[in-house]
């Protein structure tokens, strides 16, 4: 740090700190300007910290630059409030728009750079590269005049070549395997889906398993969707796996969540110093699950949406949450944009549950202790023992049934599973870390492409592997690449190495949907979601 001393910068820094806090009541200013609708109107008089702004922008040595002040003060101003406030520079604020809306502008593909070359691992159905004639398996050579192969490139790299406006032309060079020469390609860049529902399949011939990995503007059509494709074989029950989803637009969640319930009944609540309650309800417009059992999966990195669907169904006692506590994010941001294409995400009022828990967990003690909290969950066993948990006795709520459920933060399941430790070996987080199983696969896909392309279900790709002596395959793979499984771990973990390979090999082949299918096979999740529903068991 020894050779900052002395900077400007060093010198303006306690000025930036203090023009942070004006520049918020700035926002502020601008925030109500944009927000009459709502009907509120706050004006604030020059005051000191106005003065100061003016004093350093008149008198300062140097001329300042009010525009690079606001994107340094702005994100620390807004750190001060809540973890979950925060601003969004222009570039930022386009990769967070399309998460939420679930769609981009690009060619449509998915792609690995493996051995430094850009390899098209699914062309989108639908989109402008399948239009174009693009092929999985084909190498992306050159973008425009750009060549991305053989020098390093990254992935963000290729993504800022490939997406652009929609409408816009981008012309690739491709190598394909049965094609001596390059290939050019000149696509049409246009707008495309992305799925939230990432897998849905049928177990047992009557319990249907969705998994969502977020809630975006199309979650609840392609929920819909799903529902219905599994309806006509006959489910009767939803399994509805939220694990790892970290929340998205609350109109997705809530109307997901209404299909499970006839009108009337508190789905959630919201309230804030400058926002009334406001309590959602089901309604009659939808009624898509009303006869279907459902269990929900959580775990501790389900967050916001997910953990209302969760405690509209617990609160409710519509069916189990099984898993772990999840995260404990129960803000509500509103967002602003800025002529720049800037945006402030500020946290207007607070999610409660029907039975009035608060779903957010504490940030008192700053940024640092609330981005640990899952850290040291971990480290106090809560992870591994429900016992570990400690329930704030003068935070208990009642469900409809007078179930006694707990607030302080998150939703605790119904039925705790601990996390599943039982193939884990040296061997398995050697092959892990080295993210062997996913290069196997390729490969594997890429060598054998002609042959695969032909397979078209499950049980034909199940039998191909065993014909090809997969697995035997892969450990040769995994001693090339200098890791020689000793018996004793292979003993443990093999069998749960062996079903990635095959879940990844099945991903490139078939799809998420049979992906998720071979995934979920040691799953002791899903396992008690499946017995609960087999003993017929009631959550009341």
């Amino acid at each position: 740090m020894n050779k900052y001393k002395n900077t400007k910068l060093n010198i303006v820094l306690p000025l930036i700190i203090a023009v942070s806090i004006v520049i918020g009541i700035i926002i502020a200013e601008f925030l109500n300007k944009n927000n009459n609708s709502q009907g509120i109107l706050i004006s604030y008089p020059k005051d000191k910290l106005n003065i100061v702004v003016d004093y350093v922008a008149n008198e300062y040595v140097d001329k300042v630059d009010r525009n690079r002040l606001a994107e340094i003060a702005i994100p620390k101003f807004l750190e001060t409030l809540d973890p979950h406030s925060l601003y969004f520079t222009a570039e930022e604020a386009k990769i967070v728009e399309e998460e939420l809306k679930g769609e981009f502008s690009g060619i449509g593909v998915q792609f690995n750079i493996f051995k430094d070359t850009v390899l098209v691992v699914n062309v989108i159905e639908g989109g402008p590269s399948e239009k174009y004639g693009v092929k999985n398996g084909d190498r992306i050579i050159m973008v425009n005049d750009s060549l991305i192969a053989g020098i390093g490139i990254k992935n963000d790299q290729v993504m800022s070549l490939l997406k652009g406006t929609s409408g816009s032309t981008v012309e690739l060079k491709l190598l394909r395997r049965e094609e001596k020469q390059p290939i050019k390609c000149n696509i049409v860049r246009g707008n495309i889906p992305l799925r939230s529902i990432e897998g849905f399949y049928i177990i047992d011939k009557n319990i249907g398993y969705i998994k969502i990995s977020t809630f975006s503007l199309n979650t609840h059509n392609q929920f819909i969707d799903a529902v219905f494709q599994m309806r006509k074989k006959g489910i009767k029950s939803i399994i509805l796996d939220l694990r790892n989803n970290s929340g998205g637009y609350l109109n997705s969640a809530t109307d997901i969540t209404d299909e499970f319930f006839e009108s009337g009944k508190t789905l959630v609540y919201t309230q804030g110093n400058a926002r009334p309650k406001n309590i959602i309800q089901s309604t009659k417009k939808r009624n898509a699950c009303l006869d279907l059992e459902i269990i929900v999966l959580i775990d501790e990195f389900s967050a916001s949406a997910s953990e209302i669907i969760a405690g509209a169904i617990q609160d409710n006692d519509r069916g189990f949450i099984i898993g772990r506590r999840s995260y404990g994010k129960g803000l509500v941001q509103e967002s602003t944009t800025f002529d720049d294409g800037s945006i402030i995400r500020l946290t207007t009022a607070r999610y409660y549950t029907p039975s009035g828990r608060c779903i957010q967990k504490s940030y008192e003690n700053g940024l640092d202790e609330y981005y640990s909290d899952i850290y040291n969950r971990y480290i106090n066993g809560e992870f591994l023992q429900e016992d570990s948990i400690k329930q704030i006795d003068s935070l208990i709520y009642y469900t409809e049934n007078g179930r006694a459920v707990y607030g302080g933060g998150g939703i605790m399941p119904d039925i705790f599973i601990p996390i599943d430790t039982s193939g884990y070996t040296k061997l398995y987080a050697e092959i892990n870390k080295s993210n062997l199983e996913y290069y196997f696969s390729i490969e594997f896909v890429d060598k054998n492409r002609a042959i695969l392309e032909k397979i078209t279900t499950l049980s034909e790709l199940k039998n191909y592997l065993k014909l090809q002596n997969i697995n035997n395959q892969f450990w040769q793979y995994a001693a090339q690449n200098g890791i020689n499984a000793e018996s004793k771990d292979l003993a443990i973990s093999g069998e749960y190495i062996e079903n990635s390979v095959s879940a990844y090999i099945t991903r490139q082949v078939l799809g998420d949907d049979e992906f998720y299918e071979i995934a979920n096979k040691y799953d002791i999740a899903l396992d008690s979601a499946v017995n609960i529903i087999k003993s017929k068991r009631k959550i009341y």
